[in-house]
């Protein structure tokens, strides 16, 4: 047994045989004493004090040794302590002289229990001796698997560690040690690079790997990313695989990279064209497999990078190839949500906005509520108003107290203050602008400062909608033109015959928002001959011979000609997203004299449009007269009594239709308009600087205390009335020309001192006038969530929508990449996204004088057919240079070119 420790002790090859080395000593010395003691029943005083230093020298050898096998974790319990650590990195970093990285101290769980706890009874001889608290570095390996994730992002944004005092380590068995030399690689043309990736720890005598030790899951490849390199020996060798395996890792991560900006181009391209993405099947080079795999087999077939990434998912190199269905929703996601914040940190910026809502039913028969918020952006570029879309919501009560609640969480959830709400639009619902129980109540009771406006497109609807009701032979016209697009619309020989006749227009259902028709007389005298059902044959004949024959109707087509054109102008200018109050009381207030002048001189101007008409297509232009009824006169009547006067067939035409139109168009836009008086007196004298200047001191003193009165809300008021007075008395003396709202606020917003006047004029600007936008957002949802793909979640809806609807902004954010990738939550994404948001590197250069710029090859070839000829085609030459020189263009102009060619949009601002 002694030859056996002999053996032992000469040839220590690691720190587990020193260990067994110093349990051997222990027994064979019991032995031998138990041999020459055997009559001894204790031990000696002398014996007890050399087997515990025995015992000591043993238990200093383990000192460490379970560091490598357990993990301690950290006791981090809250964000607070997290914020107190990086506080303390701070704090602590200035104080290290060249060394990137700080020592963090935490109090941890005792390790020392159980059987470990009676071992240290045995060596020291009480648990009270056993410092059973330790401090714990961020920076030391050992502890690098037992950081949590916010830890380790601290860790990366510092650094790694670096004792720049140490210069050499201390020496092995074999007398080689560390030298601080193996930070620094030198190349072979004799130039010098800092390792910074490689960290030494003298307490362990070993070097790593500081990202790879720091980030790796599970067991690496290497020493270096393991437990750590001490072989001095190999060291360099070991050093240089390792700087290969990372150039071959970074190769793959920007593959990869430029992998996922092909599919987010594929994403922003779907979704911005509402088209589907997924098919019958999710697998490549199968048929049905949908639009995004599609483009991915177009992509694949003349760019590299796609080809190279389509051959090895062909061949089963890779399991992660981000084309499955998560990844395309992950994208999605990503593009709305950066929108969707763009959105709402201009509405913060702008503080002021206003709320509009409108329903409908989609596929799925669940009622949608269409959220657009109008708001001054002043952000970016010249000051404008914008609606912009922020989702819908779903509906399951429609009663004005349910579609508040709803409004209000949702406000709530994007964290937009609910008194910073200075206008509300909804259409003519009963539900919306009820007076006593709908939303603009409800909104009302909670924030008094916003402005209700109902939507002006949809009162000039109603307003049709009232000129249709207004009299029996209105009522009569119309049921006409439904008949006639029904004898048309049964099938589809009768509507070849209609387009065959009429060129340019088409005929519609009769709809209480859609009022353009034209017929023609010959299309249906033609049905009635050709077609053989004796029913359609003479209801297209009647139509043609008493109806389209008959001069009154042909003087109605004139009439209700002029007016729906008058009225349908008006309204495609009010559903503008600009438009803004004064315009279109402007323009509302200039329909109403329209009317008037129409009443006056309208109907002989109709007369002699339809006596042409008439005689042109052989009809005879005289009005039918009702037979006389002659009835017998009493004894005491006379001819000449006044009951018996009785007006002339066109005279009866005149007042009965034409007068009792034009008066209910007059009434309707009057009524229903009215709240633009109110308006108008609040923010009257904002509207134009015309009117500003033509106001005295007093009236314009006594406007703006009303104004500011309109604008307070119990203690709270945006404006002093006073101040705002004395202001504007300025800015009435600086303006020297008409200008309107939004150019008295640019032009405020230019000279600085005027914040009372430029509050009052971002309100104005932000009372709504119509809500249009939800009806276009309505457009967008019927083609996103269709029969087909009605089982479509709710948020994967909302966030199509949102590029859709917001595509512009989406380029506006940020490019080449639409969206910051930090934020990546999918676990095959998550590789990619300290990488990814980057600056992406171009595979083709262009030499333009004495700049050089870095472009894609396939997006160049994708947009441009000459570059597809150059680049991949029959252009192509063989050896194609590194650089592509350009000697006739400016820098600048071709800077502005590739921006058109990413993002297509001509106007270059910053480059000109």
């Amino acid at each position: 047994m002694t030859h056996e420790r002999d053996v032992l002790v000469h040839n220590p090859n690691s720190k587990e045989q020193a260990a067994l080395v110093g349990l051997g000593a222990v027994s064979i010395s019991n032995q031998a004493i138990m041999s020459s003691t055997r009559n001894r029943k204790y031990d000696s005083g002398f014996e007890k004090r050399k087997k515990k230093q025995r015992l000591e020298a043993a238990a200093q050898c383990h000192k460490g040794d379970m560091d490598r096998f357990v993990v301690k974790a950290p006791q981090f319990d809250s964000e607070n302590q997290t914020t107190e650590l990086e506080a303390q990195v701070e704090e602590n970093q200035g104080q290290e002289d060249g060394n990137i990285g700080v020592q963090l101290e935490a109090r941890v769980e005792e390790i020392g229990q159980g059987d470990d706890a009676n071992i240290a009874d045995e060596v020291n001889g009480s648990t009270d001796d056993v410092d059973t608290s330790f401090q714990t570095d961020i920076f030391d390996p050992r502890m690098w698997d037992a950081l949590d994730s916010k830890m380790i992002d601290i860790s990366l944004q510092k650094g790694p560690k670096r004792d720049l005092s140490i210069t050499k380590g201390p020496k092995d068995k074999t007398s080689r040690r560390f030298s601080a030399t193996a930070y620094t690689r030198v190349h072979p043309n004799g130039e010098m690079s800092d390792r910074k990736w490689l960290v030494y720890r003298k307490e362990l005598d070993k070097v790593f790997c500081f990202g790879c030790k720091l980030l790796r899951k599970g067991l690496g490849k290497g020493q270096l990313v393991n437990e750590g390199l001490n072989d001095w020996h190999h060291l360099t060798h070991r050093l240089k695989e390792h700087e290969v395996t990372q150039r071959e890792l970074e190769k793959e991560r920007d593959h990869w990279r430029k992998v996922l900006y092909r599919l987010i181009l594929i994403v922003k391209f779907l979704a911005e064209h509402n088209l589907a993405f997924r098919g019958t099947n999710c697998k490549l080079n199968q048929d049905n497999n949908g639009n995004f795999l599609g483009l991915i087999e177009m992509i694949a077939e003349f760019d590299p990078i796609m080809q190279q990434h389509v051959q090895r998912i062909t061949n089963d190199e890779m399991r992660v190839h981000f084309l499955g269905p998560s990844i395309q929703n992950e994208l999605i996601s990503l593009l709305a949500t950066a929108i969707r914040s763009e959105i709402l940190r201009k509405i913060k910026e702008a503080k002021y906005f206003s709320v509009l809502i409108d329903c409908t039913p989609d596929a799925s028969h669940q009622e949608q509520m269409s959220l657009i918020i109008r708001y001054v952006d002043a952000s970016s570029g010249p000051i404008s108003v914008e609606e912009s879309f922020l989702g819908f919501l779903d509906v399951n009560d429609t009663s004005g107290q349910g579609l508040f609640d709803v409004l209000k969480d949702e406000l709530k959830n994007l964290d937009l203050d609910l008194d910073n709400v200075r206008g509300q639009g909804y259409d003519n619902g009963s539900n919306m602008k009820g007076k006593h129980k709908g939303v603009q109540k409800k909104f009302l009771d909670t924030n008094p400062r916003a402005f209700y406006s109902a939507c002006s497109r949809h009162s000039l609807n109603l307003t049709l909608c009232d000129m249709a009701k207004s009299c029996e032979k209105a009522k009569n016209f119309f049921g006409v033109i439904q008949r006639i697009y029904q004898t048309f619309a049964k099938s589809t020989k009768k509507w070849q015959i209609l387009k065959d006749n009429i060129t340019g227009y088409t005929l519609k259902s009769l709809s209480c928002t859609r009022w353009e028709s034209r017929v023609d007389r010959e299309a249906l005298l033609q049905v009635a001959e050709s077609d053989n059902d004796p029913l359609t044959s003479s209801e297209a004949k009647s139509l043609a011979d008493n109806e389209l024959g008959d001069f009154e109707f042909l003087l109605a087509v004139i009439i209700w000609y002029e007016i729906l054109s008058a009225v349908n102008l008006v309204s495609k200018q009010l559903q503008a997203k600009d438009m803004i109050i004064d315009i279109a009381t402007e323009r509302v207030q200039g329909l109403i004299s329209f009317f008037n002048k129409y009443r006056e001189n309208g109907f002989p101007q109709a007369l002699e449009a339809a006596t042409e008409v008439a005689l042109d297509m052989g009809i005879d232009p005289v009005f039918r007269t009702k037979r006389k009824i002659k009835r017998k006169r009493q004894f005491d009547e006379t001819t000449n009594d006044e009951s018996t006067v009785t007006q002339s067939a066109q005279e009866s035409f005149r007042v009965n239709y034409f007068i009792a139109v034009v008066d209910q168009a007059i009434a309707s836009l009057t009524t229903r308009f009215e709240q633009y008086q109110g308006f108008e007196k609040i923010f009257g004298f904002l509207f134009t600087s015309n009117k500003l200047c033509s106001l005295d001191d007093k009236s314009l003193f006594s406007s703006c205390i009303n104004l500011e009165a309109a604008l307070k809300s119990g203690e709270k008021s945006d404006i002093d009335g006073k101040e705002l007075f004395v202001e504007l008395k300025l800015v009435r003396d600086l303006i020297k020309e008409s200008m309107g709202p939004l150019d008295i606020l640019k032009y405020l917003k230019q000279l600085g001192c005027f914040p009372n006047a430029v509050i009052a004029y971002r309100i104005l600007l932000t009372v709504p006038v119509t809500v249009a936008s939800a009806e276009r957002s309505f457009s967008k949802l019927k083609l996103l969530k269709s029969y087909l793909r009605s089982t479509m979640t709710q948020e994967r809806v909302n966030a199509l929508a949102t590029i859709a609807l917001e595509s512009v902004l989406l380029e506006q954010i940020k490019a080449p990449f639409p969206v910051s990738p930090l934020g990546l939550k999918n676990s095959e994404m998550a590789l990619l996204r300290d990488d990814l948001d980057g600056k992406v590197e171009g595979d083709v250069k262009f030499k333009v004088g004495r700049k050089t710029f870095t472009a894609h090859r396939s997006i160049l070839a994708f947009r441009s057919s000459v570059f597809m000829a150059e680049l991949f085609g029959t252009m192509k030459k063989k050896k194609a240079a590194a650089t592509v020189h350009i000697n006739d263009m400016e820098p600048r102009v071709f800077k502005a070119f590739l921006h058109f060619i990413y993002t297509c949009v001509s106007h270059y601002p910053y480059y000109y």
